[in-house]
């Protein structure tokens, strides 16, 4: 019997693929995760048991850093957001949605602009100066494939995983088709009454890319943001976190508190209209307790 460790890669039919130092092994999961209410997922560091007939198994799943998704995915170092042009249209409510999302899961973002070769030049410089807001309070912004291909591999670490989320329909699968080779990805076709496109990817796996690994998934396209306290939320939009040390009060939710800092910033033009209005119907939405009816 020899032991040894490595990274999910993919689950396909009940067994998990594992890539260690040295090979890809498929092996099955033990019972005991069953009954420990443990499913091992795409991303986990895990140890698997070799015995003396070749079979392997699944015995344990290393601590994770995080979870996200359905299906899930473990140990996400950093998030590439899809935001499509047209088809669907650009939307800056849903970009907030997103950020929103993973900054409450501490997973950092970058964001693509996909499809701006089939939008006007009009239209892609009011979204381009848009997201100039966007670079500037911290995230990376892409707007070319080739922009991504040729920066992805290196931004990439050792055994980091990076996945792409975004809505339906915006390339997801296009892009990975232009980075991995070979992969050829089922593309979607948007659905123009809905203005939104069908997941066409249906597993999570993940695909060597640069040092570590990138993950497609069908997860994040109608994410949910109930389960966040509503006095947190605050904190999940990074300018408001950092202008909220010089407000009045420690707590200061943003809304009509005296000498609040991001309502001044707001006034000033240096924090975004747009964002604060989000900030607000995700306030609402959380305390509603449900989905809006446009994410259902």
């Amino acid at each position: 019997m020899k032991e040894d460790q490595g990274i999910v890669i993919g689950l396909i039919a009940g067994y998990y693929d594992v890539q260690t130092s040295t090979d890809i092994i498929r092996t099955r999961a033990r019972g005991v995760f069953r009954k420990n209410n443990l499913k091992p997922v795409v991303g986990d560091h895990v140890k698997i048991q070799i015995d003396d007939q070749g079979t392997s198994y699944l015995v344990a799943v290393l601590p994770r850093k995080n979870l996200i998704g359905r299906p899930a995915l473990a140990n996400v170092t950093q998030i590439l957001l899809v935001m499509s042009a047209v088809q669907p249209d650009f939307s800056l409510q849903l970009l907030d949605r997103f950020l929103t999302f993973f900054s409450w899961k501490g997973v950092p973002v970058s964001i693509f602009l996909s499809k701006t070769d089939l939008t006007n030049r009009l239209e892609l410089t009011k979204i381009e100066e848009t997201l100039q807001y966007y670079q500037e309070i911290g995230y990376k912004v892409y707007y070319s494939q080739k922009e991504v291909a040729s920066n992805l591999p290196n931004d990439i670490g050792s055994e980091q995983i990076w996945t792409l989320a975004g809505q339906s329909g915006a390339g997801k699968s296009t892009l990975i088709n232009s980075l991995k080779n070979g992969l050829n990805q089922e593309t979607g076709v948007i659905s123009n009454s809905l203005n939104r496109g069908k997941h066409t990817t249906r597993t999570v796996n993940l695909f060597h890319l640069g040092k570590g690994y990138l993950a497609d998934t069908p997860g994040f396209s109608a994410i949910d943001l109930t389960p966040i306290k509503i006095n947190e939320l605050r904190n999940y939009f990074i300018e408001f976190k950092r202008a909220s040390k010089y407000c009045k009060f420690r707590g200061c939710q943003h809304l009509n508190e005296p000498k609040c800092e991001v309502k001044a910033l707001i006034k000033k033009g240096k924090i975004s209209k747009s964002r604060y209005d989000n900030y607000l119907l995700l306030r609402k939405e959380i305390e509603n307790g449900k989905l809006p009816e446009y994410l259902k």
